[in-house]
């Protein structure tokens, strides 16, 4: 049995084939596994209290992990020797988030892309067919991380506080949340995965799309994400398409689309959930 695993800082997403590629289970998920934000004892405790995880265990064979936080020598090392711990027989192979999105949004194997990432975090790199180029080395979602869910998630808080919302939009917004000051600060200061509840916020603008606020919110993030990550390979984006993975670009494409044709690059695909196009990859290449 083979384990595919896409793993973000908020969920991870978890199908097992068997040897011939054919898929042997419903896709399962549990909290994300990132190994910048996680403890190691944690990254153990949530896959351990995994009943499909535990129902598996003895029957797998392969594990690929694609993780957030995965992309730097001591991440992939956490992930890799927790899950050694775990599937003590199993082959382990733990890479970065983008090659996930990278296998998920080609067209071809050998296809050279520029491949981005809009979730709860955000990443661009280069593929250029066989080899992943990454040009900017992430510092997490606290000075990077543009034009994801908890970049947006910050912008809407700030500008809720700063009375930088229309009015209509502020009202929504304090009556879908609980913006009372301590709740806010408690959950961004003293509890875990701060990240993840920031990006929690980033939902209210898929609701009210509607809102010129919105848009333009949505717009600026692209845009700021375009000049600080896409652009890193404005020779390449002359000639590739642009692809892009996760649930903040798969609902803000019209908005993509209208920035790149601002800023001068082609937009390519489009995947919200990479998993499925990894099982396909490895089942094409077991």
């Amino acid at each position: 049995m083979i384990l595919i695993v896409d793993s973000g800082s908020t969920k991870s997403d978890w199908i097992a084939i068997d040897d011939n590629g054919k898929q042997i289970s419903e896709k399962f998920r549990t909290k994300g596994l990132n190994p910048e934000i996680l403890t190691s004892k944690k990254l153990k405790k949530i896959i351990k209290n995994s009943k499909e995880i535990t129902a598996y265990k003895a029957d797998v064979t392969h594990v690929y992990f694609y993780g957030a936080g995965c992309g730097t020598e001591r991440g992939n090392e956490m992930v890799y020797n927790v899950l050694k711990e775990v599937f003590k027989e199993a082959l382990v192979k733990v890479e970065e988030d983008t090659m996930a999105a990278v296998y998920g949004t080609i067209s071809k194997a050998d296809e050279a892309a520029v491949v981005c990432i809009l979730g709860t975090g955000s990443n661009c790199s280069y593929y250029d067919g066989k080899q992943l180029h990454q040009r900017v080395l992430s510092l997490g979602y606290i000075l990077m991380d543009d034009a994801s869910g908890n970049y947006y998630g910050k912008q809407l808080i700030r500008d809720y506080y700063f009375n930088n919302m229309p009015e209509d939009i502020k009202v929504a917004f304090g009556s879908k949340y609980n913006m009372e000051a301590d709740y806010v600060k408690y959950n961004i200061y003293k509890q875990p995965n701060p990240n993840a509840y920031l990006a929690n916020f980033a939902e209210f603008m898929f609701l009210n799309k509607d809102s010129e606020y919105i848009i333009e919110l949505i717009k600026e993030g692209i845009r700021i994400f375009t000049k600080n990550y896409i652009m890193q390979y404005k020779e390449e984006v002359k000639t590739v398409p642009v692809h892009f993975a996760g649930s903040i670009a798969y609902f803000a494409q019209d908005q993509i689309k209208e920035v790149a044709e601002e800023m001068g690059f082609i937009v390519g695909n489009f995947e919200r959930r990479p998993i499925e196009g990894l099982v396909a990859f490895h089942s094409k290449n077991i």
